[in-house]
């Protein structure tokens, strides 16, 4: 998700510096340069989710479930993935990701061609 670089990038270049607080090292900081708290993101997160009538469900932490199942689904190495949400196993890693049924079919469907394949090589 090569934008999601892009809008932090554009953060950090056009946003982060109109805070004026270039000596402090946190990169979200509030309008009085404090790091961003916990309860604060998930405060503003519900808000924006409320106006958008989203349900009440959805939670920031719903973004780090989001997050393994598109490196999942976009063909990332899952001990990559494992190791960058600091997961100690991959079964802790797998239960986070919700993948789609079209993605589940496809791997199927991927794994029994390649079975085939090796099949008529052998006769």
């Amino acid at each position: 998700m090569p934008w999601a670089v892009e809008a932090v990038q554009d953060y950090v270049v056009n946003i982060r510096p109109r805070y004026g607080f270039a000596d402090r090292p946190a990169l979200w900081l509030t309008e009085r340069g404090g790091r961003l708290r916990p309860r604060q993101i998930e405060e503003r997160f519900a808000a924006y989710r409320d106006a958008l009538q989203l349900a009440a469900e959805l939670v920031p932490h719903c973004l780090r479930h989001s997050h393994v199942t598109h490196q999942i689904e976009d063909g990332a190495d899952p001990v990559f993935v494992q190791r960058q949400v600091g997961h100690r196993y991959q079964s802790t890693t797998a239960i986070y990701s919700g993948v789609s049924g079209d993605f589940m079919n496809t791997m199927m469907r991927r794994a029994l061609d390649r079975a085939f394949a090796a099949e008529e090589e052998h006769q």
